[in-house]
């Protein structure tokens, strides 16, 4: 959904630049409520034996447990699973969508997130990779890396974001940018997509909680403008779509109910789908404040 003021050339980062102290201040606030990492289970958080079979590494052996019960256990969660944070973002053209009472476009907002996610996970000492959904320039996605240049890296990234493409006049750009994922993401990942989920083609949410088999952790955050969850406009108006270049011409009074009810269903049909394969929903809007959310997603992913 577009207005007049809301369409852009340029990403309208309004009050949420510059993005890496942002991010760091998020982050801050995060620690403050006693969340230190992104991720669920690996390295931080034990995450359960399983018997020793010959040929283990015996480093994992769990000397305890022998003395206690009297039998080899090996600790899954130090050979069995994976550290990495999986940032995954939206970059199509109706992130860049940005109203009058939000403090930046949704875009702006998911990478400010992100952002703060990847620094959380850094700090705990876990690596973060980047995927890019859309985009026309050519940006390449970062592998999974860890320490402080890759958190420099991710900010550099992300700051350099515009919103471009539409998903619906490619059907297979999702596809492209989730393959890798679901090829190379390991047991106890934690992958978090970011999207408003607006104007994606058919089957994207089953390709999408798809990524949450063989063990995987998902969290989608669905990232709205406040212009997009309650339609406050007034009168008759004209709306273009930011993807797939449909315009409508319509009295708000007569529509708004209808638009909420399907924006709801929307936002329903994939909480179903994701509950039903493993995967986690969280709601947001850009005017939502980011600590609160980034911890809803850390709580999401234990």
């Amino acid at each position: 959904m577009s207005s007049a003021q809301g369409i852009r050339q340029k990403l309208d980062w309004g009050k949420i630049a510059p993005l890496r102290l942002r991010s760091r201040l998020v982050a801050e606030g995060v620690y403050a409520g006693g969340h230190r990492s992104a991720r669920r289970g690996a390295g931080v958080e034990f995450g359960g034996h399983r018997a020793y079979t010959p040929g283990d590494d015996l480093r994992w052996l769990d000397r305890r447990s022998l003395l206690l019960h009297d039998r080899l256990l090996v600790r899954q969660f130090e050979t069995e699973t994976d550290r990495a944070l999986r940032l995954v973002v939206d970059r199509t053209a109706s992130m860049g969508y940005r109203g009058s009472r939000a403090p930046g476009a949704k875009l702006a907002w998911s990478a400010l997130v992100a952002a703060a996610l990847g620094r959380v996970a850094i700090e705990s000492g876990d690596p973060v990779g980047l995927t890019l959904f859309g985009g026309l320039d050519g940006m390449r996605n970062l592998p999974v890396s860890g320490g402080r240049e890759s958190f420099e890296r991710l900010i550099a990234t992300l700051e350099l974001l515009d919103a471009q493409g539409d998903a619906l006049a490619d059907a297979r750009m999702l596809d492209r940018a989730l393959g890798g994922i679901a090829r190379a993401a390991r047991r106890g990942s934690v992958i978090v997509f970011l999207s408003d989920l607006l104007d994606l083609p058919e089957g994207a949410m089953e390709l999408v909680a798809g990524m949450a088999a063989r063990g995987r952790v998902l969290v989608v955050v669905q990232t709205l403008d406040p212009d997009e969850a309650t339609l406050p406009f007034e009168g008759t108006v004209r709306l273009r779509g930011l993807e797939g270049g449909t315009v409508v011409e319509t009295d708000v009074e007569t529509t708004r109910q209808a638009y909420l009810a399907a924006l709801g269903e929307l936002g329903e049909r994939w909480e179903r789908g994701l509950l039903a394969r493993g995967g986690r929903f969280v709601r947001a809007l850009t005017t939502d404040d980011p600590v609160r959310v980034v911890r809803s997603i850390i709580e999401a992913a234990h």
